[in-house]
Formats: structure tokens, C-alpha cells, sequence
């Protein structure tokens, strides 16, 4: 892989003795700041799309009707 120019331009400000710029970040520069979270039951519903659609209800075609 190859070098990006900024990584260059880094080493060569090293290799000229003056300062590394990697230094003056903030030490929060490095941290993973997202917050996560667990999803919750009301999560887990929504991904199913059709409730209570079983086809297995209607397969033999016949119905009820009592007067």
C-alpha cells in the first residue's frame, strides 16, 4: 500500500527535527464516541412486517357458516 501525503509530510517533518503534529491532537481524537444501545422488544416487532400472516390457515380453502 502506499503512503498518503499527509503521512509523508509527517515523516518529514520528524526527519527535520521539528514537531510531530500527531502530538497536539486531543485525546479524544482517538475514542469512539457513538452510543450504543440494545434494541428493544418494540425494535424486534417492527421487523416483522406482516403480523400473523400464516398461509398455513388457509390452505385447505374450506369455511364455517352455521345459521
Amino acid at each position: 500500500m502506499s503512503k498518503s501525503k499527509a503521512l509523508k509530510q509527517r515523516e518529514k517533518l520528524i526527519r527535520e527535527g521539528r514537531l510531530n503534529p500527531e502530538i497536539n491532537r486531543s485525546p479524544y481524537a482517538q475514542l469512539d464516541l457513538r452510543t450504543r444501545k440494545t434494541k428493544t422488544k418494540k425494535d424486534y416487532e417492527y421487523r416483522i412486517k406482516h403480523k400473523n400472516r400464516n398461509p398455513k390457515q388457509w390452505e385447505n380453502g374450506s369455511f364455517y357458516f352455521a345459521i
